[in-house]
């Protein structure tokens, strides 16, 4: 039989389902996160049925429901909205890129073509989750040679500060992308460019994601307590800007390699705080906007580590809902993939080699990959299937295949 709830209503079903817990366990969490006294248990677990059969809560309480599944509002219930990015971007700036271009070759440089190259800045962080790496380092490099070639231009002081900025964004993306396809050493280089960039125009929005690539670079080699040290030093340098939420993810997925789950939980519970209290953001796709869905992704990686393969299972089904169009169109395959690994750590465990093997060889083909943070957790993965199934030809296949994938991403080779 076809479920057609909403998916908020499946979601909340599965996660009551995951956790053990009834419908009366719900509601006593749910009083827990209530600033007020709420109507009686049996008036509750009546309306809690409601909600789990379809029907929308109201504004005061949608929160507390996030709060007691350790999500945010906008995660749990999203808003509706378009995605058509490159339409919006012409009419936004009424310039393709070789008008832009040609007025940046101007002396100077009139309000139209800023706004015009902030946009186009804009939708290369945008095309991040899924223009092929090597097309997307060309375009970023290519905008990054434009914007130094800008600073010799006649510009105000706020001009000139905003090229720094751009600038900097765009080097976050390149040294994102550099770091994807296993160049390090470029990747470190570009970071380090892109923190001189955010001093130089006090920007503190880039400073916190300059340390939070640290953070990250030091989280797929294996620098644990390095994460930690990144993400403290981002935290401090942003402030409570949107990277803030991200640098918690990174050292709450820290501390679940060190297997702390309490400061996991800490940390983890510090940055969905964080996020509630942020307006839902404009554009979601770009690279370097924490949106609600994300968290969910950041919590799915701490929980499969921590062990509790309910929870991570149904995590990765909400991730990969999420990141999936109704025609099939993945939206953002890196995760997609992470949670395809997740899966199957949860099937490995379970004794189910087939399926995760299978789930596991098809979060390798995708065409858009992280190829560290994808190496991070398969070799989860390749650690349960050796452990449990060294014997079995199909497992050592995949073991084979995984190391050399590590191969080709010198320094990411999984143990």
């Amino acid at each position: 039989m076809t479920d057609d709830r909403p998916a908020w209503a499946r979601r909340i079903a599965a996660e009551r389902r995951a956790r053990g817990w009834s419908q009366l366990d719900c509601v006593r969490a749910l009083r827990a996160h209530a600033p007020t006294e709420l109507p009686s248990d049996d008036s509750m677990v009546r309306q809690w049925k409601r909600w789990e059969a379809g029907t929308t809560p109201g504004d005061f309480y949608k929160p507390l429901i996030a709060a007691v599944f350790g999500t945010v509002t906008h995660a749990l219930f999203p808003s509706e909205g378009t995605r058509d990015g490159d339409k919006e971007i012409l009419a936004a700036s009424g310039m393709e890129t070789l008008e832009i271009v040609s007025r940046l070759n101007r002396s100077d440089v009139d309000t139209a073509t800023m706004d015009a190259v902030r946009i186009t800045v804009d939708r290369l962080c945008s095309e991040y989750p899924y223009m092929p790496s090597a097309q997307l380092l060309i375009e970023g490099r290519q905008w990054l040679r434009r914007l130094a070639d800008l600073t010799s231009k006649t510009l105000t002081l706020s001009q000139h500060r905003e090229v720094l900025a751009m600038a900097g964004w765009l080097a976050l993306l390149v040294g994102c992308v550099e770091y994807d396809t296993g160049d390090r050493h470029a990747a470190e280089s570009t970071r380090q460019a892109a923190m001189s960039l955010a001093v130089e125009s006090d920007h503190r929005e880039v400073l916190g994601w300059s340390h939070e690539m640290r953070a990250w670079f030091a989280l797929t080699s294996g620098d644990y307590r390095g994460v930690i040290v990144a993400a403290q030093a981002g935290a401090e340098a942003a402030g409570k800007r949107g990277v803030a939420v991200q640098l918690a993810a990174q050292e709450a997925k820290a501390w679940a390699r060190i297997r702390d789950r309490r400061k996991m939980e800490v940390a983890l519970d510090r940055g969905r705080q964080l996020l509630e209290g942020m307006p839902y953001p404009d554009n979601i796709d770009h690279h370097f906007v924490v949106d609600p869905a994300k968290y969910d992704f950041y919590a799915m990686d701490c929980y499969r580590l921590a062990g509790e393969d309910k929870l991570a299972r149904t995590l990765a089904e909400e991730v990969l809902r999420a990141g999936t169009d109704f025609d099939g169109t993945e939206r953002r395959p890196m995760r997609n993939a992470e949670a395809r690994v997740t899966l199957g750590v949860a099937a490995a465990r379970a004794g189910e080699l087939e399926e995760a093997l299978i789930l596991g060889e098809r979060a390798l083909q995708g065409n858009r990959q992280s190829a560290p943070s994808l190496l991070l957790a398969s070799r989860e993965l390749a650690g349960v299937v050796k452990q449990r199934f060294s014997h079995v030809p199909e497992a050592q296949e995949y073991l084979t295949h995984l190391q050399d994938l590590g191969r080709v991403t010198p320094g990411f080779l999984p143990s």
